[in-house]
């Protein structure tokens, strides 16, 4: 896939996993998000649920793949995103911050049992390392 279907698979935002490195020794933590993706700047969003009461635990500085994937035009599309998670709130990524939000669209989706102004959410971004797109083959066999 090259980068031009990349972006238009990913478009400004939609669902995927997000995968949290949790150690050594333990499978990592993943979960259904919902991103925003900036194409300009090759750059993920993540509205994440925090608290006490969350797995997840501390989420900037830590390990990332996020996958999205889907069926489209027949065929499968899949995008794989490596790197680290940032927090928004980081003063030296404010303005990028800023300006890759404008760009893109968070899909808000109701997973949590209970109103979304009662969980509490952070943003965060996903810099890739890595970005890798695949598609199904149109060859038969």
């Amino acid at each position: 896939m090259d980068d031009g279907e990349r972006d238009g698979f990913l478009g400004d935002g939609g669902t995927g996993v997000l995968a949290l490195d949790t150690g050594a020794d333990d499978p990592p933590y993943a979960i259904p998000v919902s991103y925003g993706y900036d194409a300009d700047e090759e750059t993920f969003y993540f509205r994440l649920a925090v608290g006490s009461d969350r797995e997840k635990g501390q989420l900037a500085g830590r390990s990332a793949t996020f996958v999205a994937y889907g069926d489209e035009d027949g065929g499968w599309k899949s995008v794989v995103a490596r790197g680290q998670l940032e927090s928004t709130e980081d003063d030296d990524i404010a303005t990028d911050t800023l300006d890759g939000l404008s760009r893109v669209e968070i899909p808000i989706v109701d997973i949590f049992g209970r109103p979304p102004g009662e969980v509490s959410f952070e943003f965060h971004r996903l810099v890739p390392a890595s970005l890798t797109g695949r598609k199904e083959s149109s060859t038969a066999p």
